[in-house]
């Protein structure tokens, strides 16, 4: 299997006159933003541009990942060995402060996305991307590969009344891009006024998933410890939104579902038989689980965990809305719907911010107990792929 390198690979063996000139530059990383050695992005760039590194940025989850979800916010720090200091973009500000920026000539941003719109990794980028503008500060993408692939689209385009830090532009659910197709087409779309430089990938085409690219999965943020957790996230965040379990307290978040109040098997049943051609490419079993926090923490839950059978086939939004309908027609007096706030939204309800819009919400709620899935509108879980490939035309670098 060849290995894919990348962005940060590249720069390191070959670096862009942008580097190469000796610009001071600032870095937008994470823990799992490695080289092909394992080495973290700021170690490896402080050793290979020594003296050049202002400032580290991170995102969501802190620097090392440690911090859970929503609204659980990572302090500023200093790097304990670099000395520069890491300012938390997952904090009072999302955006860098004019402060934040001083002495940085070049932003490096070095982010492994898992291709799903509500990821906030990309919208801390375009926070950056329009504070760099202001400063007139160049930016430079070095290239990550998508996880999922970049052929498969799902999930309907985001509403622009439901933007949020969970989509802040009109994306599908999984949208097919790498970090910096997405940051192209961002600034194209935005009208973003900063001077943009890509390192590519190499050996990544778009039929390319994560297991396929030679590299250990190194988890972005604390629930997506496993690709298997990465592969059912676009359809499965869907969860966040209601009462349910998406796992946040078990070893495989976003592979399993569940409450106290569930049937495992019958829900097992259900999605294996009425809603079977939903869940094609994937199995559902029973199981009964207790998460150690988050969501119904200490108590015995039922529900199914998931297993991917043919990736080719299989659509994790389109199981997603499976689940919710199959739940909600088992048990409607006791599955909910969330309320806000929820990642700095203070309006809408989570589901709809999740789902980029009102309509698989009133479409859930509208189902009765002898309602066939196939009576939901397919406008609530597919996107027109045609479509959104043209739109993202010559943005796509692969």
């Amino acid at each position: 299997m060849a290995r894919v390198a990348t962005g940060l690979d590249q720069c390191l063996a070959s670096p862009p006159p942008s580097l190469a000139d000796g610009a001071r530059f600032a870095l937008l990383a994470n823990v799992a933003s490695v080289d092909a050695r394992g080495r973290h992005a700021w170690d490896a760039l402080a050793d290979r541009f020594p003296n050049r590194l202002t400032a580290i940025f991170s995102p969501q989850h802190g620097l090392f990942g440690e911090q859970q979800a929503n609204m659980i916010e990572s302090p500023h720090e200093v790097h304990p060995r670099l000395r520069v200091p890491i300012h938390s973009l997952y904090s009072e500000t999302r955006r860098p402060t004019s402060r934040m920026l001083d002495g940085a000539e070049l932003l490096v941003v070095d982010l492994q996305d898992v291709g799903a719109r509500v990821y906030t990794f990309l919208w801390t980028v375009l926070e950056c991307l329009e504070a760099c503008a202001e400063r007139a500060i160049p930016v430079l993408v070095l290239d990550r590969p998508n996880p999922l692939g970049g052929v498969v689209v799902e999930g309907p385009l985001l509403e622009r009344s439901h933007r949020s830090f969970v989509g802040n532009a009109e994306f599908p659910m999984r949208h097919g891009l790498t970090m910096a197709e997405a940051v192209r087409l961002l600034v194209r779309g935005r009208g973003i006024g900063v001077s943009i430089d890509v390192v590519r990938l190499d050996g990544w085409t778009r039929d390319t998933i994560w297991p396929e690219c030679g590299r250990p999965w190194v988890p972005t943020s604390p629930n997506l410890p496993r690709w298997e957790s990465v592969a059912w996230y676009p359809g499965m965040v869907l969860l966040e939104g209601t009462n349910l379990s998406e796992g946040r307290g078990t070893t495989t978040p976003f592979e399993l579902v569940g409450a106290p109040y569930l049937d495992a098997w019958k829900l097992a049943d259900d999605l294996g038989g009425p809603h079977a051609d939903r869940m094609a490419g994937a199995i559902a079993r029973p199981i009964r689980f207790v998460p150690t926090f988050d969501k119904w923490r200490g108590v015995r839950c039922e529900g199914v965990q998931f297993q991917i059978d043919d990736f080719e086939a299989f659509r994790p939004y389109r199981a997603a809305v499976a689940v919710l309908a199959a739940v909600r027609l088992q048990a409607p007096d006791s599955f909910r719907w969330n309320d806000p706030p929820y990642e700095y939204d203070f309006e809408h309800a989570p589901i709809d911010i999740l789902s980029g819009g009102t309509r698989l919400r009133q479409a859930i709620d509208g189902l009765g107990r002898d309602t066939p899935l196939s009576r939901l509108p397919q406008t609530i879980v597919d996107v027109d792929a045609d479509a959104w490939r043209e739109r993202v035309g010559s943005a796509r670098l692969y």
